[in-house]
């Protein structure tokens, strides 16, 4: 394994994470036929019939359209042969349609935890632990039981 492998990776995942923060879903698509595989393979349990490369476009669409302030800061990358490790903070403000839920105003804040792998220089798989309870909580699509 090259040396210059996880460095390389790095740059890959700098650029899909700086068009995410863009806001502008154009860019993060155009960021996602650059740097995933077409047929990426998403671990992550998603609501929507799409697969591959086309998954994580319909998931940043609906989460641009819904929080058009996105942000997503990351707190810890790990980088090791051919996967990166990065724990992030997401953060915005409910502006659009989600989950069936109009609009409310309200400002958000939850944990993410992701896993790329990577061939050829671009993402050929992911999986992801989301704080979806943390996402329902604020919106107040459920109430804090266990807060």
């Amino acid at each position: 394994m090259s040396a210059t492998r996880p460095t390389h990776d790095l740059g890959v995942f700098a650029r899909l994470h700086e068009a995410v923060n863009s806001g502008d879903a154009e860019l993060v698509f155009k960021a996602i036929d650059e740097v995933v595989d077409p047929d990426v393979v998403v671990r992550t349990p998603l609501p929507i019939d799409a697969t591959g490369a086309q998954a994580l476009k319909e998931v940043f669409g609906r989460l641009l359209r819904a929080f058009p302030d996105l942000h997503i800061a990351v707190e810890d990358v790990i980088a090791e042969g051919d996967k990166i490790v990065y724990r992030n903070t997401v953060t915005g403000t409910h502006q659009g349609e989600y989950m069936g839920l109009a609009p409310t105003g309200r400002s958000i804040s939850y944990n993410e935890i992701f896993i790329f792998r990577f061939a050829d220089g671009r993402i050929t798989e992911t999986w992801g632990v989301v704080d979806v309870l943390s996402q329902m909580r604020q919106l107040g699509i459920i109430s804090g039981a266990f807060s």
